[in-house]
């Protein structure tokens, strides 16, 4: 069991050393001294717990989430999340309602940076959550290229009806992922009794993240929903016209 953490700490400094350069399966393997499949399995672990993040197979891994915050690193995504940070203080500031910036890593929602707002009655997430979930996680998965959505499925499966209704079988989900393209909006009533709502943020034409508002139920209004609406896009696009910019 030692060896085991000695040699998942020694893989994890081997991919930190290449920085944002992503390391190919074979080369961490050759690094350790070990055969692919060994290292695949410790891989794989480390890709669970989040300290990895697989880009694909030709492309390799880098640090994932998971490992940035054990030092409160900011360096993971973090001109998106900077550019983002007082923007989103902005939104939170004019909706009092809490507001944040998340990406699809490793199959889960997580969240790259949140405002908080300073209601009574706020409503809690965790970094991590269940794509399914999120309003933020199915506006994502509408996006995916083809590929990533097939593995995304045969890796956590279809929703079940009681967590996403209509979307429990391919031909439906599909059907529901192609309405969120056309509208670029998702409007999500969770069984959690909040309301969230999600845009996307683009950079080259190209979907990289996406900015939600989620609120109890219990204040919830069509009025609001308009208001909601409008500032979310609007916050989405400086996001979207920042980020192009320092390109």
């Amino acid at each position: 069991m030692v060896q085991v953490i000695i040699r998942a700490l020694d893989i994890l400094e081997f991919v930190a050393l290449s920085g944002k350069e992503p390391v190919q399966l074979i080369r961490i393997a050759e690094y350790m001294k070990l055969s692919q499949p060994t290292t695949a399995n410790i891989v794989k672990t480390l890709l669970q717990k989040n300290y990895l993040e697989h880009l694909g197979r030709k492309t390799g891994y880098r640090l994932g989430l998971g490992a940035y915050q054990l030092s409160g690193n900011l360096s993971y995504n973090q001109n998106l999340t900077l550019v983002a940070k007082d923007l989103l203080a902005d939104l939170t500031k004019q909706l009092n309602e809490t507001s944040l910036l998340a990406v699809i890593r490793n199959n889960k929602r997580v969240i790259l940076h949140m405002e908080e707002c300073n209601q009574p009655l706020q409503v809690k997430t965790a970094t991590l959550a269940e794509v399914y979930d999120t309003s933020t996680g199915r506006l994502l998965m509408a996006y995916m290229a083809r590929k990533e959505l097939d593995k995304l499925i045969t890796s956590i499966g279809l929703p079940a009806r009681k967590v996403w209704a209509g979307a429990e079988t391919r031909e439906g989900l599909e059907r529901i992922l192609q309405e969120i393209r056309e509208k670029e909006f998702v409007q999500v009533f969770s069984v959690h009794h909040t309301v969230g709502f999600a845009v996307p943020v683009y950079q080259h034409k190209q979907v990289i993240a996406s900015v939600s508002v989620f609120i109890p139920e219990s204040r919830y209004t069509d009025l609001h929903q308009e208001k909601l609406f409008k500032l979310i896009r609007r916050t989405a696009k400086k996001i979207t016209e920042q980020i192009e910019a320092s390109d």
